[in-house]
């Protein structure tokens, strides 16, 4: 009999958890459920929008930041500018593009067939007409090697940056004309610094 009631005596001692601790319990595993659920649903969006800021970047709204001073004084060393990505410019835009694994910032002046000339004052005539150019605070002949007057190459652009004493830009065959396929797009605005910001002219 002693043996009996031994071996019973452990049963006796279970005790099972009560509805309150079993609700409890399910809570808490409905939480760590949904927490989970909602930090990687919160991390795919993060990665998502990254994702897309990024693509937007590159390939749509380039952000550049200016180093050197051949565009002084519309552009300056250190300044951030935002570009779109085109493939039509007009005579006057300001564009970057691809040279040597760098990214130049000059100006359009003339297109495929115009015939380009500049005097020794620094005066620029396409076509035989004097271009009107404000943006220029002085004028320069600058780093200049090819035959003047120059014919613009098919699917090419004329480029120059403001500050003509210093830039070497289509005036000089160590950079040439701008093909299309080289160009990142037109800088729109400078967003930095903030006391200069605003369209780029």
């Amino acid at each position: 009999m002693n043996r009996k009631r031994n071996s019973e005596q452990p049963e006796d001692q279970i005790k099972l958890p009560s509805l309150e601790q079993i609700e409890e319990a399910l809570k808490k595993e409905q939480y760590r459920n949904s927490y989970g659920k909602v930090l990687k649903s919160t991390i795919f969006s993060l990665i998502v929008v990254a994702a897309a800021a990024v693509l937007v970047a590159v390939l749509i709204l380039p952000v550049l930041q200016i180093s050197g001073e051949s565009m002084t004084d519309t552009l300056r060393d250190g300044d951030i500018v935002i570009a779109v990505n085109r493939s039509k410019f007009e005579t006057g835009d300001v564009i970057a593009f691809y040279y040597n694994n760098n990214i130049l910032v000059k100006r359009v002046i003339a297109y495929a067939g115009d015939w380009v000339d500049i005097d020794e004052n620094g005066n620029v005539y396409v076509n035989g007409e004097r271009l009107d150019e404000p943006y220029i605070s002085d004028k320069a002949l600058g780093e200049c090697n090819i035959d003047l007057p120059y014919q613009v190459p098919d699917g090419r652009c004329f480029v120059m940056g403001d500050h003509r004493a210093t830039s070497i830009d289509s005036r000089n065959t160590a950079v040439g004309c701008v093909g299309s396929e080289v160009v990142v797009g037109k800088i729109l605005f400078r967003v930095w610094p903030l006391s200069e910001l605003g369209a780029v002219k």
